[in-house]
């Protein structure tokens, strides 16, 4: 019992490590491309690894935000496949609609597996 908690503890650890270390080399990388591109195509000054970590940090919070995926892709899959289901064979049709008149690729294709 207590090896697997010890294991648990190593294994946080150890991706504790690695997240700092990533945070680390992206902060590096950001500064590297500033100062490699900025200074020479705009005149601007160069800047530190603080700095080029505090870009990235902005850059997230104006475009990325801080919200979780929870799952990712298959999560998005799973609820849009739960609110196709949950359809009328009207919604469905003028969600095709929708999707086409706005040139979205829809195609009028039926989800994968599902007939209506």
């Amino acid at each position: 019992m207590f090896r697997h908690r010890g294991m648990n503890v190593r294994k946080g650890i150890g991706i504790a490590v690695l997240g700092v270390a990533a945070v680390a080399v992206l902060g590096w990388v950001v500064m590297a491309l500033w100062n490699g591109i900025m200074p020479m195509t705009f005149g601007l000054k160069a800047i530190g690894f603080w700095q080029g970590l505090g870009l990235l940090v902005l850059s997230r919070i104006l475009f990325g935000g801080f919200h979780r995926s929870h799952g990712g892709a298959w999560h998005r899959r799973h609820h849009l496949m739960r609110r196709w289901e949950a359809m009328t064979p009207e919604e469905r049709e003028a969600f095709r609609q929708g999707m086409h008149r706005h040139g979205c690729g829809w195609g009028g294709r039926q989800p994968e597996g599902k007939s209506e």
